[in-house]
């Protein structure tokens, strides 16, 4: 019996992608799979590799940027990287996250001002998935498909901006109904920090650009890996499916979107023909890059010494 909700939390996940990784190879033929996974040449597995390790890069930067420059863009980029290896034993992108967030603190020693600027560069990071999925709906425009899709996905991307615009607003809510529930100082200090960051329209505007950037390098990174695979599939179908997936990909129910971003994946392309096997292959071996990354990631922070806070002589120049 495990008694820590934690793990049981890990296993219902590593279940949940083992169960659709099972369904997949029973629905299609394994041999096409496996033959599609051969097909991609080692040294374009390698070089999306090394771009994806630039990109990551970028985002730590840009969560920098939204946490006012808090603590040295060295320790940021430390502390995503670790984010990225906790990634492999901690539950979907909230564990990696849970650790950057650790690591900031601990150098700037401002609760509310790293849990708002985790939190608004989620939502930014979600905005740009749902803005590139809308990119992608207007380059298949003349395609049934994409006619029908876009109107819903423009009204979750409504939705998300009318949400970040009302969040800090939204946040003080249950406490002035409920004024005895505990965390009222830090849910005002949080509201205050998420309002802070929206009179800065520029600082959002830049992280927002380059998060739109970071994701279609991303999303024609896989792209690649899928063209390698022998998935006969345009780019504006692509733009469209990837984003979608990766947000689907995120829910509770798969190890790090293990099997479901691959069967999410497949379905949403299969409206413009492409082969579900190549989809599924290129997909496998998407994961294999966000592993790696993330051995890579624990081998930056193994080589750093393993320190989850700035030096003490620093951090006074970090916080400036």
């Amino acid at each position: 019996m495990l008694s820590d909700p934690n793990q049981r939390r890990w296993l219902i996940r590593v279940a949940g992608s083992a169960l659709v990784l099972a369904i997949l190879f029973w629905i299609l033929p394994a041999d096409a799979i496996v033959t599609a996974l051969r097909a991609i040449p080692i040294w374009v597995f390698l070089s999306v590799f090394v771009l994806f390790l630039l990109a990551h890069v970028g985002a730590a930067l840009k969560w920098w940027l939204l946490l006012n420059r808090g603590l040295s863009p060295l320790l940021a980029i430390r502390a995503h990287f670790a984010g990225l290896a906790a990634n492999l034993c901690l539950p979907g992108a909230i564990g990696g996250d849970t650790v950057r967030a650790g690591m900031a603190q601990a150098a700037m020693k401002d609760g509310a001002q790293v849990v708002a600027g985790a939190t608004v560069d989620r939502l930014i990071d979600m905005v740009a998935l749902l803005t590139l999925s809308c990119l992608g709906l207007v380059l298949t425009w003349e395609s049934a498909a994409g006619g029908h899709m876009i109107w819903p996905v423009a009204l979750i991307l409504l939705a998300a901006l009318a949400g970040m615009v009302a969040l800090p607003r939204l946040l003080p809510l249950p406490w002035r109904y409920v004024p005895s529930l505990p965390g009222k100082g830090f849910a005002h200090r949080l509201a205050d920090a998420l309002a802070g960051m929206g009179r800065k329209p520029g600082t959002l505007a830049v992280a927002f650009i380059a998060s739109v950037l970071i994701q279609l390098l991303l999303v024609l990174l896989a792209w690649w890996l899928a063209l390698a695979a022998g998935v006969d599939v345009a780019a504006g179908p692509w733009i469209f499916a990837w984003p979608l997936a990766k947000i689907i990909a995120v829910l509770p129910v798969s190890l790090n979107g293990l099997g479901l971003r691959e069967a999410t994946l497949a379905g949403f392309l299969a409206p413009f023909g492409a082969s579900a096997p190549a989809v599924v292959a290129a997909g496998l071996v998407w994961q294999v890059v966000l592993f790696t990354a993330g051995g890579f990631g624990a081998l930056v922070l193994t080589m750093s010494g393993m320190r989850f806070s700035a030096p003490a002589n620093s951090q006074k120049e970090e916080c400036k």
